[in-house]
């Protein structure tokens, strides 16, 4: 079966600056308890904020490395999921399901892609 990899994007700007309630973390965990229990999860994270990140460039030749906070990044990639699933559709459908766990104070983006093998 086919894997899939969501980047999951997160405006920071509009991010709870305590983060995640108590409430959305008890969703979360159930929705990951059963994505796990049908044997689609493989793995899963979260990432600190941008701010404890850096970026590194290649361009012409050179190497550049900034330090986060990304200003000119609106969203930048809060966590990822690998997944197994059969196709494209069941991969959006569990990536569906994940970004409505989050409360509407948060504005969440999932880039699903599969992953080429071999």
């Amino acid at each position: 079966m086919p894997r899939y990899l969501s980047l999951v994007k997160v405006d920071e700007s509009t991010a709870p600056a305590e983060g995640p309630s108590p409430e959305m973390m008890r969703r979360m965990g159930e929705l990951l308890e059963e994505i796990t229990k049908a044997g689609v999860m493989l793995d899963t994270a979260g990432l600190t904020p941008s701010a404890q990140g850096s970026r590194v460039h290649w361009e012409g030749g050179s190497i550049s490395v900034t330090d986060g906070p990304f200003t000119e990044s609106k969203e930048v990639i809060g966590g990822y999921a690998l997944m197994q699933c059969k196709d494209m559709a069941e991969a959006l459908e569990w990536t569906k399901r994940f970004v409505k766990v989050h409360g509407e104070e948060w504005t969440v983006t999932c880039e699903v892609r599969e992953i080429a093998e071999g």
